[in-house]
């Protein structure tokens, strides 16, 4: 199945939010990455950092689906996206050998 990346990063109003309020949105976004992974699909999500451990790199998700469309259709379901939280862009990743990873497997 091919493997798409969703690059981010927060928008200049997600910025001024409250620690407590950004916080409260990542753990909507936690909780909707646990459910479509308890769903069965590969999907994985993680900020970025820079050389000294500082957050602010923005953040990425990979995971699979089975076309573009249905990519698409599954990140306009994150809540930072939902709430226009973020800037994003959707890639679908393909391997320089033509290799597909096995992530489908994951759960077994």
């Amino acid at each position: 199945m091919p493997i798409f990346i969703k690059t981010e990063k927060f928008k200049e109003k997600t910025l001024e939010l409250s620690n407590s309020e950004r916080k409260k949105f990542l753990l909507m976004h936690k909780e909707w990455v646990k459910n479509i992974s308890k769903s069965g699909h590969y999907i994985h999500s993680g900020y970025l950092i820079n050389e000294k451990k500082r957050p602010g790199g923005g953040g990425l998700l990979i995971f699979e689906a089975k076309d573009y469309l249905t990519a698409r259709k599954i990140i306009k379901n994150d809540p930072m996206i939902k709430h226009e939280l973020v800037i994003w862009d959707l890639q679908e990743w393909i391997s320089i050998d033509g290799s597909q990873p096995r992530f489908s497997n994951h759960l077994g």
